[in-house]
């Protein structure tokens, strides 16, 4: 059925080089913080889903940043309250996990049907802020993610 999502999603945790983790606050969630993420559209790469929705979540252009395919899949049950977004008997989802550094906190543009508020957060705050476990384990892995890169 058209409209419906995939279950395949990325998450893209957006970082500086300091180690501070944008959050975005859930429109339809209030309360509900976590990192950039979205399913699958089409055929499209998971590269493409992640700098799309890098694009429709908050107006910066993924390609002028280094955008890193973390090789990291989660698989986790569809929060019951969003199940309807997903073909009918569809309860689990595959996450990709992503990681964008950008130089220093930079100004963003909310989609505002998606999201209320924004804020940059050192990276223990931002792990304990999240909402998703997935998310959560994402942003704990950014000291060594990023120790491993230099």
């Amino acid at each position: 059925m058209p409209g419906l999502k995939q279950p395949v999603s990325v998450l893209v945790v957006m970082y500086t080089a300091a180690l501070d983790v944008l959050l975005l606050e859930r429109a339809d969630h209030p309360g509900y913080w976590q990192s950039v993420t979205g399913s699958r559209e089409g055929d499209e790469s998971l590269l493409a889903t992640a700098i799309r929705e890098v694009r429709e979540e908050t107006g910066l252009n993924a390609g002028d940043y280094p955008l890193a395919d973390w090789q990291l899949q989660n698989s986790y049950e569809i929060y019951p309250q969003w199940r309807h977004r997903y073909p009918q008997g569809v309860t689990t989802n595959t996450e990709h996990v992503f990681g964008l550094q950008l130089p220093r906190p930079v100004d963003i543009q909310l989609a505002p049907r998606e999201h209320l508020s924004q804020q940059w957060l050192s990276w223990q705050e931002a792990a304990e802020k999240v909402f998703s476990p997935s998310n959560r384990a994402a942003i704990l892995q950014l000291p060594e993610r990023v120790q491993h890169a230099r």
